[in-house]
């Protein structure tokens, strides 16, 4: 009995590359913490065995960010 082969959509690499691009990071921020936020910083990422700071940073503040957001869209009335 022969098999019925699959046709899947491919995906257009040109669709893929412009995927990847947008999510290339290119704007650098830099921030400065006291010894006290970097202390705490130290023992919550030695706590919880946070491997790389950077991601770490980049979720907690973008968390923060769009959790405002949708605490304050625009209302229509």
């Amino acid at each position: 009995m022969a098999r019925k082969k699959n046709k899947t959509a491919a995906i257009d690499p040109e669709y893929l590359k412009k995927q990847h691009d947008s999510l290339v990071r290119r704007h650098r921020q830099v921030i400065y913490l006291n010894d006290r936020e970097i202390a705490a910083i130290e023992r919550y990422c030695d706590m919880f065995k946070v491997q790389t700071r950077a991601s770490f940073f980049r979720e907690a503040i973008m968390e923060k960010v769009i959790s405002e957001l949708e605490d304050n869209h625009p209302t229509l009335f």
